[in-house]
């Protein structure tokens, strides 16, 4: 199973701050609006987003369909059949993505220790 891109969604109190910070570690910010409180941040094959505002906790993010430069893959594993193969294992699953829709989509799972893993599918 393929789980596409990764990267670690920061739930972040001041995002000027936080791009500060993380423009001194080496990363630039490559999509996203500032003023929107949010912005996608990459440092070689490292991608981090920072969001202000929009959860409580930071979150493991993979997104099935893209390379670490937001690219479609040409070949991929679609999030429906990520999503059964996650049931099928006893994962349970948040809001559940239709298995007959098709395009983007997301949903996610808790891992046992109360951390948050988006599925998120843009192509």
């Amino acid at each position: 199973m393929e789980l596409g891109a990764f990267s670690v969604s920061l739930a972040v109190k001041d995002i000027a701050a936080s791009r500060s910070f993380y423009e001194k570690l080496g990363f630039s910010a490559i999509m996203g609006e500032e003023a929107q409180n949010w912005l996608i941040m990459k440092n070689g094959d490292h991608v981090i987003g920072l969001f202000q505002g929009m959860f409580d906790k930071n979150i493991l993010t993979f997104n099935p369909g893209w390379n670490a430069d937001s690219e479609q893959l040409p070949d991929f594993t679609d999030i429906r059949n990520i999503q059964q193969s996650l049931k099928s294992v006893g994962i349970e699953v948040g809001t559940e993505v239709d298995p007959q829709s098709s395009g983007p989509a997301n949903f996610s799972v808790t891992d046992p220790d109360g951390n948050v893993i988006l599925f998120d599918q843009h192509v």
